[in-house]
């Protein structure tokens, strides 16, 4: 029986945390392809209409591992900055891993800015082993809100 595994991850940022949430997390799909188009070739909703339930697909370039992965979002508190995902598909489900969820919160920090906090819970498949995985996803994760520190901090009245 294969067991869970966590990592954990806190990324400092000097953009407030809402917007910070809502442009890093909620509205990914939209920001991704046009800020990291070298990784996310396209990215789409595939079910809801962005609250719990809701299922997004992210199309990847070559430079990855895999083609695509299909998020779900179980839980979400706008007003808290915080939210939960299942990999429902791709990224390595079946493959690699049998299960994968991450959690994320994006908190106020004392001036002004944000710290996000991120928890990834997996589980792999029987004959799995990590190696640099874990590293590669947190630079991945790293990336993702940099690239929309970048695009805020470039665009201050963007998702006031």
């Amino acid at each position: 029986m294969a067991s869970a595994n966590s990592w954990t991850l806190e990324i400092a940022s000097p953009v407030a945390a809402p917007r910070l949430f809502r442009a890093a997390v909620m509205d990914w799909h939209t920001l991704a392809p046009k800020l990291t188009s070298h990784v996310v070739a396209s990215a789409h909703p595939v079910e809801g209409e962005g609250g719990v339930g809701s299922v997004r697909q992210f199309n990847f370039t070559p430079v990855m591992p895999f083609g695509f992965m299909k998020e779900k979002l179980e839980f979400l508190d706008v007003d808290r900055c915080e939210c939960k995902s299942t990999l429902v598909e791709g990224g390595g489900i079946g493959v690699a891993i049998e299960t994968a969820t991450s959690h994320i919160k994006v908190e106020p920090a004392a001036d002004g800015g944000s710290l996000v906090k991120v928890e990834s819970t997996y589980k792999l498949l029987p004959g799995v082993e990590v190696n640099d995985e874990i590293a590669k996803a947190k630079e991945s994760v790293t990336a993702i809100f940099k690239a929309a520190e970048a695009f805020l901090v470039a665009n201050p009245d963007a998702y006031n």
